[in-house]
């Protein structure tokens, strides 16, 4: 029998497997393709749909995403990282929930586009923020959700430059596996900024729903800066064989008796 512990192993592990094929895919089509990057997050699941055994792979980042999105989950409503009630603690456990939310709307898209019903992924955005932005304050919401983006982006940035994530990867990692990291994270920085920037004119500068931008229309965004686009391409490409490296390599604690995860960071 299968044990919790075990149960939770697999599934960060594909979880992370999802994530590379993501940003392999996100990383590949921005140097090659860039009409197909224009498309935003739908032109990512089209490309993973027209590959050898597609559908298959859909599936596979359907049950990964979803995954991924429910370990996330439980961090804010059973913080089984150890995060705390603090006012650190909570900001950590927020920021797991919103990454959450993330995961699941990919998760869904590729769930449209296995069941042969996509939609676009960056229509979906907008109707999400019209929502939101309909109910009282809610500008004030996807503005401070825009302010958590460039929070997310400079601990990308802090991550990329000083390194510290080597500390939970296996010593039998490939040799680059710093380099490689740093150079990803540091390119989802980029992309994070865009992505808060957007959220911030939406929510502060009244610059409609429609200028919200995923994580495929915050790529393509960057078309026009010349070396910045490319480079940040390069950066997500890299962030996508990082990711594969976590799905091999990241050490991953047992779970406690109490079904947490001592000082677990993801």
């Amino acid at each position: 029998m299968v044990d919790k512990s075990e149960k939770f192993n697999w599934l960060v592990r594909v979880g992370y497997f999802s994530r590379a094929v993501l940003y392999i895919v996100l990383g590949f089509i921005a140097l090659t393709s860039a009409g197909r990057v224009s498309e935003g997050t739908e032109g990512i699941f089209r490309a993973v749909e027209e590959l050898p055994a597609g559908t298959a792979l859909l599936w596979v980042l359907v049950v990964g995403l979803a995954a991924y999105a429910l370990f996330r989950l439980a961090s804010p409503l059973f913080d089984i990282e150890n995060n705390g009630s603090d006012a650190k603690g909570w900001a950590m456990r927020i920021g797991h929930a919103g990454s959450a939310i993330a995961h699941v709307a990919l998760a869904w898209t590729a769930y449209q586009f296995a069941t042969g019903q996509p939609s676009s992924g960056g229509q979906g955005a907008s109707q999400a923020a019209a929502g939101v932005l309909s109910i009282q304050f809610g500008d004030v919401v996807i503005g401070l959700l825009g302010i958590a983006f460039f929070v997310a982006a400079a601990a990308q940035a802090r991550k990329g430059i000083s390194g510290k994530f080597m500390q939970r990867i296996s010593p039998a990692a490939p040799d680059a596996t710093r380099w490689v990291g740093a150079a990803g994270y540091l390119a989802r920085a980029v992309v994070f900024v865009v992505i808060g920037w957007s959220l911030i004119e939406t929510g502060f500068l009244a610059s409609g729903a429609g200028n919200v931008k995923t994580l495929g229309d915050a790529v393509a965004s960057l078309a026009d800066t010349g070396w910045l686009f490319t480079v940040t391409a390069i950066g997500l490409l890299l962030f996508g064989l990082f990711s594969l490296i976590l799905a091999r390599y990241r050490i991953i604690p047992e779970l406690d008796p109490s079904g947490r995860v001592p000082n677990f960071r993801a």
